[in-house]
């Protein structure tokens, strides 16, 4: 009787959970990677990813796990890894004391300097990897300073998840959107560099106004930065040598992934092995965030269940359906809703599900009709990833870092900002996408 409630209402039952999940989450009373766990545990004993038991009735994690993402998990604890080891040589206090010297101080500055370069990094590199190696540089600026690092921190996510859209390699929906839509590098620089430029600087410059008040910085301080020694900043040579090459080693990896075929998971597995030959392993492991792992490893089951039971399918068939074949509908359609439902909902598996619909209606209304589908989705889908805390993974990650250095960004605290870099990228891709594809 139950088994076949929960298989006639398995759409149902695998939302309400991720809805709970989301709201629990939002009230911060238990600890986001529990919440997680306790929801992908419900998703596997209910049996709502697909095939969870095996022939004999026993809960089977063969086939559950194949909706962990374990490119993003191995790639999350080898970047991890690669940094913990990187800064104890004290380069990212050399890189921070740079930067203090260039902007003599100015918090606002800092705050322009820290954005733009998060987002042209976030071009080449994968987001998580960005925000992992711009952080520590934040931390000590804002120590050094004396200032609270939270608007620092939410300028670098919103600009990591901006500067990632511009390419085919920024954000994993642009790949799965190039490789379904038969879209090339030149033609993600060509088509979205230009009104993600826009973007940045528009939001940087909302950002700045927003934190002015907050970005006051002791006039001592400031007045001791251009008296900074940054000689003996370094406090090991050797490891800077080496941590830094193989860093670098790493992001020409991921830089030449099409060239090299080897996944950006593997590039950083390498690095962070080789790392890990002139260091003690246990120490290092103790201070990776594994609350972090698993809180994705939980999310990804609970997802995973939306996409078995056919739930976020049936969203993108209705975004479809709904603009009854208008090109200049559906592609607002798809930009708005896909920028908001991406604000709480992965973009990953929502992106892999849409893909296969504007696939569909190419077949039937051709390539020019759904040519500006395709960008109208990938804006939507990397760009709503700013809307929430939890709605991207680079998100997530410089959350639970701030908490680990004693500062708390609140789910409501980060949608307040969330909203308006949301609602201005929206709005400016709109005018884009007609201006460009629709007149």
């Amino acid at each position: 009787m139950l088994t076949s409630f929960i298989a006639s209402h398995n759409i149902l039952i695998s939302a309400i959970i991720l809805l709970v999940a989301y709201v629990f989450i939002a009230l911060e009373r238990i600890p986001k990677v529990t919440i997680a766990l306790l929801g992908a545990v419900l998703t596997i004993i209910l049996g709502l990813v697909s095939q969870s038991k095996d022939v004999a009735g026993v809960l089977n994690p063969t086939y559950f796990v194949n909706y962990i993402d374990f490119n993003v998990i191995f790639l999350l604890i080898s970047m991890m890894i690669i940094v913990l080891i990187t800064t104890r040589s004290g380069v990212f206090n050399w890189i921070a004391n740079e930067l203090l010297k260039f902007t003599k101080g100015h918090p606002i500055k800092i705050l322009c300097v820290l954005g733009l370069f998060t987002a042209i990094t976030s071009s080449f590199l994968d987001n998580v990897t960005t925000v992992i190696l711009v952080m520590p540089i934040t931390f000590v600026i804002a120590k050094t300073l004396e200032l609270d690092p939270i608007p620092f921190l939410i300028t670098e996510i919103v600009s990591s998840n901006i500067g990632g859209t511009a390419t085919l390699i920024g954000d994993p929906p642009n790949i799965i959107i190039g490789s379904a839509g038969g879209l090339s590098f030149m033609d993600f620089i060509k088509e979205l560099t230009p009104i993600i430029a826009i973007i940045l600087v528009a939001v940087i410059i909302v950002l700045s106004f927003i934190f002015k008040k907050k970005l006051h910085a002791n006039p001592e301080k400031m007045a001791e930065i251009s008296n900074i020694d940054n000689s003996h900043t370094i406090t090991d040579k050797s490891l800077m040598i080496r941590s830094t090459i193989t860093l670098g080693l790493v992001i020409l990896g991921f830089m030449t992934h099409d060239i090299t075929h080897i996944s950006t998971c593997v590039a950083a597995m390498f690095g962070a092995a080789f790392l890990l030959v002139f260091e003690k392993p246990s120490e290092i492991f103790k201070e990776v965030e594994w609350n972090t792992i698993f809180f994705f490893v939980g999310l990804f089951i609970i997802i995973g269940g939306l996409e078995a039971t056919g739930g976020i399918r049936l969203m993108a068939e209705w975004i479809i359906k709904v603009t009854q074949g208008s090109q200049a509908a559906t592609s607002m359609l798809v930009l708005w809703a896909s920028g908001l439902i991406s604000g709480v909902i992965d973009n990953i598996p929502y992106t892999a599900t849409m893909a296969p619909m504007l696939v569909e209606i190419q077949k039937t209304m051709g390539a020019t009709y759904t040519y500006p589908l395709w960008w109208a989705l990938s804006l939507g889908a990397c760009l709503g990833g700013n809307l929430t805390i939890i709605g991207a993974a680079a998100n997530v990650i410089v959350s639970e870092n701030a908490r680990k250095e004693g500062h708390f960004i609140s789910f409501m605290e980060y949608l307040k900002y969330g909203t308006i870099v949301v609602l201005i990228s929206l709005v400016l891709s709109t005018v884009y996408i007609y201006a460009r594809f629709l007149r």
